[in-house]
């Protein structure tokens, strides 16, 4: 049998994919990009240096090369400052050894930032790649302490926070005595058992380290006892009974507290109604004895 002659395949060419343009990049963007890479590799370069404490010599070159590549210190960032004075701040932060800002001590300068009074707390960053960030919490003054014969502004801890001329008191409540600074707290507690006396309160006065005078804007002394529950229970006694029958603006300078269950009464015209009687009894007692020698003797 005669062979069939093979047939021809002819095999198409798949046509060429085409190629996807490569997406275009600006040349700043491009070297914002490699200096941000950079950065963050030089920043973990660095933290890796200080957690095998290899020698410091080696993070401190790093750091400058930062620092000039850019990575200075050009802004500062203060954030909550607003009773204190801010340039303190501003010279603490610019005050240190080297503005490459890997290098500066944060630590260092949290610590020389809390060494200020009205500073409660504070909280150092970095933000790169040239900011240095100062979150302050500030204190609160909440009273006057009259102490050392000055006035100053303390807050709830009894830390002095700065001088206050007299000219320019604020209104806040007024604590007087040595050592008065550090029992606000204890006279808070005091003054929430009496919340009706509190805004009748002119001052309170720490006598001899153990015990409070409150002077009262109706010219009333209070003398409390010593001990903060013995305080708090004459106090309610005393409240109980103006509710009662008003003890205050009678015309009494001074109600003696420190008897547990008694509040006596002590007042320049009680006193002088007092003597005047005693006196007026001691002569009505000589005149009768003189009667009687008289009588006597007829």
């Amino acid at each position: 049998m005669a062979k069939r002659p093979a047939k021809k395949v002819t095999r198409k060419k798949a046509p060429a994919r085409k190629k996807k343009a490569a997406p275009s990049t600006t040349p700043g963007a491009d070297k914002v990009a490699r200096g941000a890479l950079g950065a963050l590799i030089a920043v973990a370069v660095i933290a890796v240096i200080f957690a095998l404490e290899l020698p410091s010599m080696a993070a401190r070159g790093l750091g400058g090369a930062m620092g000039d590549a850019g990575m200075n210190v050009r802004t500062i960032d203060v954030k909550g400052v607003e009773r204190m004075e801010s340039e303190p701040v501003y010279q603490i932060a610019l005050g240190q050894r080297t503005r490459a800002l890997p290098l500066v001590d944060v630590g260092a300068v949290r610590s020389d930032l809390l060494a200020f009074p009205y500073v409660k707390d504070a909280r150092v960053s970095r933000r790169y790649p040239d900011t240095l960030v100062i979150d302050i919490v500030e204190r609160e003054p909440v009273a006057l302490w009259q102490g050392r014969d000055r006035l100053f502004l303390i807050d709830n801890e009894g830390v002095i926070l700065e001088r206050v001329p007299v000219a320019e008191l604020p209104d806040l409540p007024l604590l007087i005595g040595e050592g008065a600074n550090q029992q606000y707290e204890a006279l808070e507690r005091l003054l929430d058992r009496a919340p009706t006396l509190r805004p009748q309160l002119a001052s309170a006065r720490w006598v001899s380290g153990r015990r409070w005078d409150l002077n009262v804007a109706t010219g009333e002394i209070l003398a409390l006892p010593e001990g903060e529950r013995e305080a708090a229970e004459a106090l309610d006694n005393f409240i109980r009974v103006d509710r009662r029958s008003p003890l205050l603006g009678i015309g009494v300078e001074r109600y003696d507290l420190r008897l547990p269950g008694r509040a006596i009464a002590r007042s320049e015209q009680f006193e002088d109604a007092r003597e005047r009687a005693e006196r007026e009894a001691a002569e009505a007692a000589a005149a009768a004895s003189e009667q009687e020698v008289t009588e006597d003797s007829e």
